[in-house]
């Protein structure tokens, strides 16, 4: 009876493999040809290999059954006495060696493509935060984060989850069908990876160290990637997406982001030098800390013990205020807390500060402006 049950699961195993693909048309099992020539070099490689490996498996598994069953016991075969045939040897290096060779020459001719960053149209330099991406034109001074913007009440499953649930941005980063796109990969703080399957891009983001990539995408659409390093705990909310334009476009969307840019230089002037009240400061510094802080701190301030350290009635939110304004400034090493001099306004950093000291019954009274936060600045 328990052979048969045995034997009956194991007819529903087979069954359930190759009914399931055929049921789920989402689901699948190579890697994407994607849009560019290096994705379909990678493809392309990676096919060959693997039918390689496919008629080396026939073959050995096809003679090692045939062995089997010509020269079992029941026909009367009896084992051969042999040792050391020279011929044998020579042929089970040399074969290995042929494939090898046959193998290895495509493989090269890849790689070589995939790091020949020369002649580039655009140069990007990617940074790696936790838990986000700093995106900074170089050719065009146009610099950004892209943060993950899945809503919350998804990520808790307090609502349906969209298609492109964990893999949507507040914003994406733009690129021009056509050209040639470098890739300058480093890190502010551990080590993250930029990885886009479409592209045939990733790219580990080290902290002090620069890694280069390139793409050139061959026409528009959207394209989504993760950070595929193991970053720490909200290592899973790092998305990555690429807005594929065409040159046009794209032309078009450099100027209107640097003519965002400069109307937002000239929004923090005038907000630097507004005399911001106590009020005013805690209700900007509650949208800043939500959309900032409450990840790792948590909304309540309590944070996540062992991992990220509460506000509410901390030593750092309700004692010394220059030492708060530090460490939020420059970060702290060694731990997740980091820099936020380059990620905030002068009004959101005292914002924000302002709403920790005074927020979960902190109560310190304090009111950091813009001014005191672009004084510790203009000391760096």
């Amino acid at each position: 009876m328990v052979e048969l049950n045995l034997t009956k699961g194991y007819w529903l195993f087979i069954a359930l493999y190759l009914v399931v693909p055929q049921v789920s048309a989402d689901l699948k099992y190579n890697m994407p040809v994607g849009v560019t020539e290096v994705s379909h070099a990678v493809h392309s490689l990676h096919m060959t290999i693997f039918w390689i490996c496919v008629a080396i498996a026939v073959i050995v598994f096809g003679v090692m059954f045939w062995s089997i069953f010509h020269h079992r016991k029941s026909r009367g075969a009896k084992a051969a006495q042999f040792h050391e045939n020279t011929l044998v040897e020579i042929i089970w290096t040399l074969i290995p060696l042929v494939i090898l060779v046959a193998m290895a020459v495509p493989a090269t001719a890849t790689l070589i493509k995939m790091y020949d960053t020369s002649d580039a149209d655009v140069d990007i330099q990617i940074t790696g935060y936790q838990w986000k991406w700093h995106y900074k034109y170089v050719n065009d001074d146009i610099e950004f984060f892209s943060t993950l913007s899945t809503p919350a009440d998804q990520i808790k499953n307090e609502a349906p989850k969209d298609t492109n649930y964990l893999l949507e941005v507040d914003q994406p980063l733009v690129l021009p069908v056509g050209k040639k796109v470098r890739f300058l990969v480093t890190s502010n703080d551990v080590i993250h990876s930029w990885w886009v399957p479409d592209l045939a891009v990733k790219r580990d983001a080290i902290p002090g160290f620069i890694n280069e990539a390139w793409t050139k995408i061959e026409r528009s659409g959207t394209y989504r990637g993760q950070c595929a390093e193991l970053c720490g705990k909200d290592h899973g909310f790092m998305p990555i997406v690429v807005e594929a334009k065409s040159e046009q476009e794209y032309s078009a969307w450099v100027a209107n982001k640097q003519a965002e840019k400069e109307a937002a230089k000239q929004a923090a002037a005038a907000s630097a030098t507004k005399e911001w009240s106590h009020d005013e400061l805690m209700a900007e510094g509650e949208k800043v800390y939500a959309r900032i802080c409450a990840a790792c701190h948590q909304p309540t301030g309590m944070g996540i013990p062992s991992v990220f350290p509460a506000l509410k009635g901390s030593p750092v939110a309700t004692g010394n205020v220059q030492e708060h304004i530090n460490i939020v400034l420059h970060g702290r090493p060694g731990t997740a807390m980091q820099a936020f001099a380059q990620q905030l306004s002068t009004t959101e950093l005292a914002a924000v500060i302002t709403y920790e000291r005074n927020a979960w019954d902190n109560n310190t009274g304090d009111t950091v402006l813009p001014q005191a936060i672009q004084a510790v600045l203009d000391k760096q």
